[in-house]
C-alpha cells in the first residue's frame, strides 16, 4: 500500500504539473516552463543557471558542495499533439477526468519535472544543511535532435569539475504501476544508411545487373536475418531493424539509380560501435552489390547496468512507499543519461507509467502524481539526508 503524501504536496505538484502541461513545448522550444522553475527553485535556495545553446534552453540548479553529488536530470520539451482534434480535450490545456491528468507531457516529462521540483522545495526546508551536492538539469531538447542541450551541457559541467556522482533520470521507466519498473542503463543507438549505386536506365533495355536492388537483394535478405549473440543477464541481444528502404525515380519504366537502405541498431555494451560497424562492412563487401558507401552514426552509447548505493536506495524507496518490489531493466529507448553512464556515472530512470507517452490523450493517473515527489524526495534523502547512503 502506497504511503499518502500530504495534501500540500499533492496539491503543489498538480498545479505545477498543470502550469507546465499549459505552456507550449513542442521541441525546441521551452515555452517558458524554465523560466517558472527557475523562480521556484532559487526560492529554494538553489543557485540556478542558464546555459543555453542555440535555441535550446538549460537550466542548471544546485545546493550543497562537494560529494556524494546527486543530479536530477529532466525535460521541459516535448513532442508535437499531432491532430488535435483526435484529442479527447486540448492537449495542452490540462484537465483531469476520473482521477486523471491529461494533456501533453502528462506522462513524458513534466510531471516528473514538477515532482523533481516539489521534492527539492520539501527536501531543502527539511534539510538545509544537508551532506554533499544536490542539483537539477533541465533541457529543452531531448525530444528533438539532442545536440545542443544535455549533450552540450555535459562538458561544460565537465570543466567547472560539476559532474554528478550518481543521476536519477525522471523519464516514464514504469510499465503497469508506479515504481514497477527502473531503467539501471540503456542499450545505444546507431542509425546506418547504407548507398548502393547503379546506373538508372529504360526497363526494356537495361542490363539486371546495373539495377542496384537487383543487385543487393541477396545482402537485404541477409540484414534482415542478422542476430547477435551478445545478450546477458542485464542487456537483450542487440538488434538490427532496417527501417526504410528507397529507389527508384517514382516511373514504373525507369530502373533505379541508386538504392539507399536505413536500419538501425540497438546495441548492447557487448557490442561496441566499431565493432559492429566493421561486422557490418564485412557483410557489404562479401556479398559485392557493386559500388557503395555507408553513413554510419551513433546517437547514444550502451551504459549500465548502474552502479554504486543509487540503484539499491531507489529499490528501497519503493519498497518503503509503496510496497513493492522494483524490477531493474534496461529496455526502452534512448534518454539524457547516456550523455553520463558511459562516463562511468550511475544512471537510474524512475518515472510515470510509460503506456500513454507519445499518443494520444497522454495521461497520468493524479494518484501517482501526487506519490512522486514525495518518492523524489525519500531518495534524495537517503542519498544525502542524515541517514543518507555514499554514493561518491
Amino acid at each position: 500500500m502506497a504511503t499518502a503524501p500530504s495534501q500540500a504536496e499533492s496539491d503543489a505538484v498538480l498545479d505545477l504539473a498543470r502550469e507546465l502541461i499549459a505552456r507550449e513545448s513542442v521541441t525546441p522550444d521551452d515555452g517558458g516552463c524554465q523560466p517558472l522553475i527557475a523562480d521556484r527553485l532559487a526560492a529554494a535556495g538553489m543557485s540556478v543557471e542558464s546555459i543555453d545553446v542555440e535555441d535550446v534552453r538549460n537550466l542548471f540548479a544546485r545546493h550543497g558542495g562537494g560529494s556524494p553529488h546527486l543530479m536530477l536530470v529532466g525535460h521541459t520539451d516535448v513532442v508535437p499533439p499531432g491532430p488535435e482534434g483526435n484529442w479527447s480535450s486540448p492537449p495542452f490545456e490540462p484537465e483531469i477526468r476520473n482521477g486523471t491528468l491529461y494533456g501533453r507531457g502528462a506522462a513524458d516529462m513534466k510531471s516528473s519535472v514538477a515532482a523533481f521540483v516539489v521534492a527539492l522545495e520539501e527536501f531543502l526546508a527539511r534539510h538545509p544543511e544537508h551532506e554533499g551536492t544536490i542539483s537539477v538539469l533541465l533541457t529543452s531538447d531531448e525530444e528533438g535532435p539532442a545536440r545542443h542541450g544535455v549533450r552540450a551541457v555535459v562538458p561544460v559541467l565537465e570543466e567547472r569539475a560539476l559532474l554528478p556522482d550518481a543521476c536519477l533520470v525522471g523519464e516514464p521507466s514504469s510499465r503497469q504501476r508506479l515504481g514497477d519498473v527502473i531503467r539501471i542503463g540503456r542499450r545505444g543507438s546507431i542509425q546506418g544508411r547504407l548507398h548502393v549505386y547503379g546506373r538508372q536506365g529504360h526497363t526494356a533495355y537495361a542490363d539486371p545487373l546495373d539495377n542496384p536492388v537487383h543487385r543487393a537483394g541477396p545482402l537485404l535478405a541477409e540484414l534482415g536475418r542478422m542476430t547477435f549473440d551478445d545478450g546477458d543477464e542485464y542487456f537483450p541481444p542487440t538488434r538490427l531493424q532496417i527501417s526504410n528502404v528507397r529507389a527508384g525515380t517514382g516511373a514504373d519504366n525507369v530502373t533505379p539509380g541508386e538504392l539507399e537502405v536505413w536500419f538501425n541498431l540497438r546495441n548492447n555494451p557487448n557490442s561496441r560501435s566499431e565493432v559492429l560497424q566493421t561486422q557490418l562492412r564485412e557483410l557489404v563487401e562479401r556479398f559485392d552489390p557493386g559500388r557503395w558507401e555507408l553513413e554510419w552514426r551513433v546517437s547514444g552509447e550502451p551504459f549500465g547496468p548502474a552502479t554504486g548505493p543509487l540503484p539499491g536506495v531507489v529499490q528501497a524507496a519503493c519498497r518503503e512507499l509503496l510496497g513493492i518490489e522494483v524490477r531493474p531493466d534496461t529496455g526502452g529507448g534512448t534518454s539524457d543519461g547516456r550523455f553520463f553512464g558511459p562516463r562511468g556515472i550511475p544512471v537510474v530512470e524512475l518515472g510515470p507509467v510509460n503506456a500513454t507517452i507519445h499518443q494520444i490523450d497522454e495521461c497520468i493517473a493524479v494518484e501517482d502524481l501526487a506519490l512522486l515527489p514525495v518518492l523524489y524526495r525519500r531518495i534524495i534523502e537517503l542519498m544525502l539526508g542524515p541517514e543518507g547512503a555514499k554514493c561518491a
